[in-house]
C-alpha cells in the first residue's frame, strides 16, 4: 500500500506595519498563521511547515536590537506551547521557524519539530548565516547552528529542516540524506533578483541528487520600509526526480498542498544508485560522510 503522506507549505504576507509594536506584529502573525494552519488541516494536511521566522517581518533588513524581542526560548517559550496545542487539535506534524533565546544575548534561527499528538520532537538551529547587501544583516541576530543535522521520527515520516540561506550548501542535503530523512522543508525569506533564478534550480536538483521530497517555503510580498527587495513566495514541493509537483502563488498568501508518495524514494533509488556509488573516501578536500 503506498504511503502517501498530503503535505502543506504555508506562505504569508506580513499583516502589521513595522512601525507597530513589535509584541503586535508577533501576535498578529501567530493569529493569521493559526488560521491558516487549521484550513490546511480541513484540506487533509498532515504536515505543515511555516515560513522562516513566521511571526514577524524580515527584520534582518536593518540591524535595530529592538528585534531581539522577538526571541524566546524553545522549546519553554509560549510559542512553541501553542503550536503543540493547535498541532494536537488538527493532527497535524509542523515544523515551525521561529527566533530562538539560548542564553540571553545569544540567538539562534531555529525550527521546531512538533508531532501531530503535540509531543515537542526537538530542532534545528540554522547552519549557515549570511550577512550581506542589501539588506541581509543575519550575523548582526543569529549565532551559526550548533545542532547539526538532526532527522526525526515522526508519524508521516523522516523529515528534515534546512533554513534559507542553507540551501546554498549541498553538504547539508546530503547529510540530511545519509541520516535517512524522506521529506526536507528549506523555509526561506528571499526576493527578486537577488536569488529568484536559483529558486527553481537549487532545491529541486538538491531533491534529485539526494533522492528525497523537498518542500521550499517562500514569504511573499513587499515589507516596508526597507524594501530591500519583492519576497516572491512562489513554494513548492520537488519529488524524488527533481519535478515540481505543487507550486504556490507568486507575492499572496497560500497554502500549497501535494500529495507525496514517500515509496517514491524506494523506487528512485533502485532506479538512480546516488548512495551506493557515491565515493567519499575519494573527496579529499571533503569529510567522509
Amino acid at each position: 500500500m503506498p504511503r502517501i503522506v498530503r503535505g502543506a507549505l504555508i506562505q504569508a504576507t506580513l499583516c502589521e506595519s513595522t512601525v507597530k509594536p513589535v509584541e503586535q506584529i508577533k501576535r498578529a502573525m501567530i493569529d493569521k498563521h493559526v488560521a491558516l494552519i487549521e484550513k490546511a488541516a480541513k484540506e487533509g494536511a498532515q504536515v505543515v511547515c511555516l515560513q522562516e521566522l513566521f511571526y514577524g517581518p524580515y527584520f534582518c533588513a536593518e540591524q535595530e536590537t529592538k528585534w531581539y524581542t522577538l526571541t524566546e526560548r524553545v522549546p519553554d517559550g509560549p510559542t512553541v506551547k501553542l503550536m503543540q496545542e493547535v498541532a494536537k487539535r488538527n493532527r497535524a506534524v509542523l515544523v515551525v521557524p521561529m527566533y530562538e533565546e539560548d542564553i540571553t544575548g545569544v540567538y539562534y534561527n531555529t525550527a521546531a519539530v512538533i508531532e501531530s499528538d503535540g509531543t515537542y520532537l526537538g530542532k534545528f538551529r540554522k547552519i549557515h548565516i549570511p550577512h550581506c547587501a542589501p539588506g541581509f544583516w543575519e550575523k548582526f541576530y543569529f549565532k551559526p547552528g550548533n545542532l547539526g543535522f538532526p532527522v526525526f521520527d515522526t508519524s508521516i515520516g523522516k523529515v528534515g529542516v534546512y533554513i534559507c540561506y542553507d540551501r546554498h550548501f549541498p553538504e547539508g542535503w546530503r547529510e540530511l540524506g545519509l541520516r535517512g530523512a524522506e521529506i526536507v522543508f528549506n523555509p526561506s525569506a528571499t526576493v527578486a533578483g537577488l536569488s529568484e533564478y536559483l529558486w527553481k534550480l537549487e532545491q529541486p536538483a538538491a531533491a534529485a541528487n539526494n533522492i528525497y521530497f523537498v518542500g521550499a517555503i517562500n514569504r511573499p510580498g513587499w515589507e516596508e520600509p526597507w524594501r530591500i527587495g519583492e519576497f516572491y513566495g512562489q513554494s513548492y514541493f520537488a519529488d524524488p526526480r527533481g519535478q515540481i509537483v505543487a507550486q504556490g502563488k507568486r507575492v499572496e498568501d497560500d497554502i500549497v498542498l501535494a500529495d507525496l508518495d514517500l515509496d517514491r524514494i524506494r523506487e528512485v533509488r533502485n532506479t538512480w544508485q546516488f548512495y551506493r556509488d557515491r565515493r567519499p573516501e575519494t573527496y579529499e578536500m571533503i569529510p567522509a560522510l
